[in-house]
């Protein structure tokens, strides 16, 4: 027998990243169903999903959000809140194929908005990014920690890179003016470098953490001396449902990370090392494809109406993220 709910949540790029521990997360509240809806060209088939589909209160959709006959797979459901993740991010796919990225990250986000506000759901979140400050400071001398309230701007538009930030800033853009027509209600969170157990492959701590283990010696550390501020999944997702839930949240643009343990690549990169191979070097690299030296997000808004305060500091997170990595790699190999 299914237990009714009171509660159903849509979440779009719900087989990936940040969407699956939502969706975990969501469903520790017995009064909750969840919608997961993934085209799965990123979001990944794998055993976490396979047990968020074991619950009853988990449906899962397959579809191309762009595309407006998807919306007819909700068959006029209302969701009290829809999550709006599903975007291609990442510098690799970014650099290869950027045209997709406007694609799936602008048109996807116009085709639900559209469904969005002719639906009778309550309101909707969308996930934009810390890229969105990125290209500003060709412009302007941007504070860092850098606050929600800076200018937004775009450098040279045939720059592929330009498609990840321009295409976010549009989604904002897209969302601040559809819902306030419609007078739905909406919150916006602008992740920054959130990181966590089954984030892939392709960002940089389980990437050195890959190449450590396979014994890269010495370990080829890429602009080391960058510095970033990355905020465990599990405080990110904290800080989503409550922008979410929270009236203080609502129709406002909220920085999701932590100001409190900003680290150069190379500190990271070391710590990373003393836990895979302790006493292996590094070598120092600068990177082709990232201009952009520091950031850190000001979260004063979010700690001021959300009263969100990170909890996961640097290195417990590591040691959660690389125990999972250690976990699949030794699966892979086995």
């Amino acid at each position: 027998m299914v237990t009714p709910t009171t509660r159903s949540c849509l979440i779009t790029g719900g087989a990936g990243f940040v969407g699956s521990h939502l969706t975990r997360t969501l469903l520790t509240d017995s009064d909750t169903s969840v919608t997961l809806v993934d085209n799965f060209v990123r979001g990944r088939q794998d055993e976490e999903l396979d047990q968020l589909r074991a619950s009853p209160r988990v449906t899962v959709l397959t579809g191309d959000i762009c595309n407006p006959d998807f919306y007819r797979q909700l068959d006029g459901q209302a969701f009290d809140e829809v999550y709006h993740l599903a975007a291609i991010i990442g510098v690799k796919n970014v650099l290869e194929r950027p045209h997709q990225v406007i694609r799936v990250n602008g048109m996807g986000t116009l085709a639900l908005l559209d469904w969005f506000v002719e639906s009778n759901s309550g309101k909707l979140l969308f996930s934009s990014t810390s890229e969105a400050y990125a290209w500003t400071t060709s412009f302007h001398e941007l504070p860092i920690p850098t606050p929600e309230d800076v200018p937004l701007s775009l450098t040279d538009l045939s720059n592929p890179r330009a498609s990840y930030a321009g295409s976010k800033i549009f989604g904002e853009l897209a969302v601040h003016h559809y819902c306030e027509q419609a007078q739905k209600r909406f919150a916006i969170v602008r992740y920054h470098n959130v990181y966590g157990p089954r984030m892939g492959f392709e960002h940089v701590i389980p990437e050195l953490f890959q190449r450590a283990v396979a014994g890269e010696d010495p370990l080829v550390v890429y602009s080391p001396h960058h510095q970033r501020a990355f905020c465990y999944v599990e405080d990110a997702v904290r800080a989503t449902i409550t922008a979410m839930r929270d009236s203080r949240g609502d129709n406002g643009t909220f920085n999701i990370g932590n100001d409190e343990e900003e680290v150069e690549i190379g500190d990271l990169a070391a710590r990373i090392l003393r836990r895979v191979r302790p006493g292996g070097t590094i070598v120092p690299k600068e990177a082709a494809n990232d201009p952009i030296s520091r950031r850190c997000p000001d979260i004063s808004r979010a700690r001021e109406q959300l009263s969100f305060q990170p909890e996961i500091s640097l290195d417990e997170g590591l040691d959660r993220t690389l125990e999972w990595y250690g976990r699949r790699l030794k699966r892979e190999a086995a």
